[in-house]
């Protein structure tokens, strides 16, 4: 492979498909939405910077009195009131400043916050298979080197951008009203600072883009080898992996410096400008003075007020640097935060879009549904599927035969290639989910037991709770914990075992009350020590509600109210457990292969896990 390290990362990326990246356009356009509800805010804090701006510019003309005092040989007693005007604008200019800067700031932390909240909002409801694509790499890196740099920028250079912008403007008016030609002399540096700045733009804006990428790249190696480090010992690919995360680093750091030079050029032509403009303003007020039009204090002030630019010009050019690696950044957390509208096509593939009229709330209706995480091979073909309401449905099949992945297309994680999944009736939860799903993947969460348990429903009180965990069995065990429902559980708390776990993630079923659910072998994890248990529970979570269970233990299918039976990404059978028997089919075997491991000997209960039935 050729090139750069920064080159071949990003060929290394073409075959990942990132989050998506707003337009600049659609960055602006989100901003003024997140800046809305602060508009008497931002409305304060520029009035305030336009006043703190306003009197500082006194400075100038004070200095310039001063100097045609001095000039003309008048008393020295005529300074007085001048320095004594200087210390009053000096103090109003501070506290003006200071509050300014303080409104600002805190108008910038406000958009932060809500474009925060935003963004972990939309990117925990990001499809699952899109996220994959990607790696969690690039999301990695946008929730936290994106949103730091975001950050920075918000504290420190929209203050300073804001403040040196004023006072460019407020300045260049002050020496028009000196005299008109001061304000001419002075534009002569602007062509200069504009070719400077358009060169600058045109260069960095690419530069620091294809640095953000170069960063989330470099996250991902570093996730997959540390996530993966037992096996790269077992195979001894230590080298090889730290090349890698090598190669990804140089990759950055050589990006990080094209900027570094990118700016040590951008300063020195700068430095052009400056001294063309202040060598204007002089030469024009020796001009002036000599023709009589200006006194020297005049031509002095201009001189001044020349020279105060160079540090707000400087800094708002050299804040274009700032900006435009915050502004990359901000294009990378707006594109997950606000992603594109979803056309009427996709919408009628969004799971818990209204089914048939006719249909009773709570039945799901899945239509010439298809599915492929890979173009050209794919998982599903061509399903058909109506769960009625209050149906418990049992999908069991080989494994690699779809189910999980009909599953979470029903649940919503997914969106199908092709076709439909609709959940009809009006009555359907305004503030939950319509569809609900419990895998054996269960995540508990560090803190009160309580409180993981409200994740499902806020403003469920400590009854509330008690009850959905009786309806699963659990209440026993957990009036039995060292502080009930306040002991601390999860990470650094109290273990529970795995049949503990879903039970909670059952009981958070019965608490968010969705009229569909999905078990994906909800079951699974528990043993034979725990199956019954959990099998009774799950039945009992999902009573009264249109539920599909991929089954992980066929006692669950022979108690459903119908089977599905999927193979090869397509349904085959479809039936009650006598008729499936009796029809000498797919489930048929699959019945009598796993009873008959029931009853081997080598086998006990607890390691049957019919390894046919499981799907990946």
């Amino acid at each position: 492979m050729s090139g750069t390290p920064a080159d071949r990362n990003e060929e290394a990326m073409t075959a990942r498909e990132l989050l998506p990246t707003a337009t600049p356009a659609r960055t602006r356009a989100a901003v003024r939405e997140l800046t809305r509800p602060y508009g008497r805010l931002a409305l304060g804090s520029f009035v305030t910077m336009v006043a703190a701006t306003a009197v500082g510019l006194l400075v100038q003309p004070l200095l310039g009195h001063m100097v045609d005092v001095v000039a003309d040989r008048r008393p020295s007693g005529d300074l007085t009131l001048p320095v004594v005007l200087l210390v009053v604008v000096a103090l109003v200019q501070g506290g003006t400043t200071a509050l300014g800067l303080s409104l600002v700031s805190q108008l910038g932390e406000s958009v932060l916050a809500r474009l925060r909240e935003l963004f972990v909002d939309r990117a925990l409801r990001l499809p699952l298979e899109q996220v994959e694509k990607a790696g969690t790499g690039d999301l990695t890196a946008r929730v936290t080197r994106d949103v730091a740099r975001v950050g920075e920028a918000v504290r420190s250079a929209l203050p300073e951008l804001a403040r040196s912008v004023l006072a460019i403007v407020l300045t260049l008016a002050a020496m028009a009203a000196l005299d008109w030609r001061f304000l001419l002399a002075a534009l002569v540096a602007v062509p200069v600072q504009a070719h400077t700045a358009r060169w600058y733009l045109r260069n960095a804006v690419p530069l620091y883009a294809r640095e953000r990428i170069a960063i989330g790249v470099q996250q991902q190696q570093l996730l997959d080898t540390i996530s993966g480090a037992g096996t790269v010992r077992a195979y001894r690919l230590e080298e090889e992996h730290t090349g890698h995360v090598t190669e990804r680093s140089s990759a950055a750091v050589e990006l990080t410096m094209r900027g570094v030079k990118l700016v040590l050029r951008f300063y020195n032509r700068l430095h052009i400008a400056e001294y063309s403009g202040l060598a204007a303003v002089l030469v024009t007020g020796f001009l002036l003075v000599r023709a009589g039009s200006v006194s020297i204090g005049t031509a002095t002030a201009a001189a001044l007020y020349f020279h105060s630019l160079f540090t707000p010009v400087n800094s708002a050019l050299v804040l274009l640097d700032d900006a435009q690696t915050a502004t990359a950044a901000l294009n990378r957390l707006v594109g997950v935060a606000d992603p594109a509208p979803v056309d009427a096509e996709d919408a009628a593939a969004v799971p818990g879009q209204p089914g048939p009229a006719d249909d009773e709330p709570g039945t799901v209706t899945v239509t010439g549904l298809h599915h492929a995480y890979e173009p050209g091979r794919p998982v599903l073909r061509d399903v058909n599927l109506t769960l009625r309401t209050g149906e418990r449905v049992a999908l069991v099949g080989p494994s690699g035969a779809g189910k999980t992945t009909l599953a979470k297309l029903i649940a919503g994680v997914h969106r199908p290639t092709a076709g439909s999944v609709r959940l009809a009736g009006s009555g359907l939860p305004a503030d939950g989910l319509p569809v609900a799903l419990v895998t054996q993947e269960t995540h508990v969460f560090a803190g009160p037991l309580a409180e993981d348990l409200r994740l499902a429903r806020v403003a469920a009180t400590d009854e509330e709770l008690r009850t959905a965990l009786a309806v699963v069995d659990a209440l026993e065990w957990v009036e039995a914990l060292p502080e009930a429902l306040d002991t601390i559980v999860g990470e650094g708390g109290h273990r529970l075992t795995p049949a503990q776990v879903q039970q909670l993630a059952l009981a958070r079923l019965v608490l968010a009350d969705p009229p569909v659910a999905v078990l994906d072998e909800a079951t699974a994890e528990a043993g034979s020590t725990g199956a019954r248990l959990l099998e009774k529970a799950a039945a009992r979570a999902v009573e009264g509600r249109t539920a599909l269970v991929v089954a992980h233990r066929l006692t669950q299918a022979a108690t459903a109210d119908r089977i599905v039976v999927m193979e090869d990404g397509r349904i085959v059978e479809s039936g009650h457990h006598d008729e499936l028997c009796a029809a000498d089919g797919t489930y048929a075997s699959l019945w009598q292969a796993w009873s008959g491991t029931r009853a081997t000997p080598e086998h006990p209960p607890h390691t049957i896990t019919a390894p046919t039935l499981k799907d990946h």
